[in-house]
């Protein structure tokens, strides 16, 4: 369905059932795209460890309605080209300049 693999940039939720977390961890990868994914649950630990096998630039842990500035918010992909906010964020903005200078 277009509504699990396109970004939508609506208040649109794909809902499916799967088996278990294997299954679910094959299906949000199996995407051109990544920017964020959102994991629910109690587990902090299990939280951390799918979200180290996702294949997206953002994770967030039960929540999906707030970007914290501190924190880079990137993707990977075919989406989410650069970074914004955190510091990394600026740096996109800037182009670093190195002069390599002998003196005579």
């Amino acid at each position: 369905m277009a509504v699990m693999r396109e970004e939508s940039f609506g208040p649109v939720v794909g809902i499916m059932s799967v088996k278990d977390d294997e299954r679910a961890l094959q299906l949000m990868n199996d995407s051109d795209l990544g920017l964020t994914a959102s994991l629910w649950s109690t587990d902090q630990a299990a939280v951390e460890a799918l979200g180290d096998r996702l294949q997206t630039g953002t994770v967030f842990m039960n929540r999906c309605d707030y970007l914290d500035p501190a924190l880079c918010w990137t993707g990977v992909k075919n989406t989410g080209r650069g970074a914004a906010l955190s510091k990394l964020g600026y740096l996109q903005l800037s182009r670093a300049k190195s002069f390599h200078l002998k003196t005579v």
